[in-house]
């Protein structure tokens, strides 16, 4: 746990257990059972290392730091593709209360629901491709953002280029007009990994859309700038080093425990996010469960 940045990232070792580092904890407590078990006083002794070092890592995460004092709510949800209540999940998203909310892995069938749903609640809302931004406030300079590797994957690699299919956007940039002036908001899909049968945890186009969204962040010169969608990855992912050297986690920040979103029916990891700069992350919260595979989050900040 102490030394993960030294395990190899080969086959995406480093990263697979990065995205799990969490759960190496509950090692602490089936080998303190065993050490009890065997009455064995120097076992417990030398368990207070590894405890101590996932309390260093992960305890502050374990208390409440949401803060009075929210003036903007966001949310961000991966709806999925394979979503059989689109209806049910916009209604859902629309009570939470959010003036900005994020969605991700739109489907052609399935958009004009969610812009049906919402359009009484959220009058403005851009989509690109895959990914779509629903406000309450007005919106303007939309574009997509291109975090796309550039092919369909590692099977892509075997098919003539004719033969590989243009991927949709996904992600979208825009500007929201708040009453304290303008936001830029990104809303994100990044690639998704795999686990391939020689080659490993495949991250290829989930590390490669980091590093475009990485180089879009910093060359955006925003002051104040919320980027949230659902990234594949934890914060404590190597992969998202640079990203999160410009951008603050409103989870670790604001939060109250892990705040896991995936999988929806026994939720493990984060990898949605709502990543901030020039604002200040007041709460963080993940929403109730709707028809998809994710767990919508939501955070509050204020300037």
């Amino acid at each position: 746990m102490a030394l993960h940045s030294e395990i190899t990232d080969f086959g995406g070792l480093g990263s697979l257990v990065e995205t799990l580092l969490p759960w190496c904890g509950a090692f602490v407590p089936l080998l303190l059972a065993a050490a009890l078990w065997r009455r064995s006083a120097t076992a417990v002794v030398a368990l207070l290392l590894p405890a101590v070092v996932w309390v260093s890592l992960f305890g502050g995460l374990l208390t409440d730091k949401s803060r009075a004092g929210t003036e903007l709510t966001v949310a961000s949800h991966n709806v999925g593709a394979e979503n059989p209540d689109p209806a049910g999940t916009a209604r859902a998203l629309a009570a939470s209360g959010a003036e900005l909310l994020a969605l991700e892995e739109l489907t052609d069938q399935a958009r004009g629901t969610y812009e049906k749903e919402l359009a009484k609640t959220y009058p403005h809302h851009a989509v690109e491709g895959t990914v779509g931004l629903w406000s309450k406030l007005p919106l303007s300079d939309i574009r997509a953002v291109d975090v796309l590797r550039g092919d369909a994957g590692p099977l892509a690699r075997q098919r003539r280029p004719e033969e590989v299919p243009v991927e949709p956007a996904r992600a979208l940039r825009a500007t929201v007009a708040t009453d304290r002036g303008p936001l830029a908001v990104y809303v994100v899909h990044l690639g998704s990994v795999r686990v391939m049968p020689r080659g490993g945890f495949w991250t290829d186009s989930r590390d490669s859309g980091a590093a475009k969204l990485t180089e879009a962040v910093a060359a955006d010169r925003s002051e104040r700038m919320v980027v949230l969608g659902d990234m594949n990855g934890t914060t404590d992912d190597r992969t998202f080093a640079g990203l999160t050297s410009q951008l603050r986690s409103v989870q670790k920040e604001a939060g109250d425990g892990f705040g896991f979103s995936w999988p929806a029916s026994f939720p493990m990891v984060r990898i949605d996010q709502i990543l901030v700069r020039g604002v200040e992350p007041k709460s963080s919260r993940v929403l109730p469960e709707t028809a998809s595979d994710h767990l919508p989050v939501a955070a509050g900040i204020s300037w």
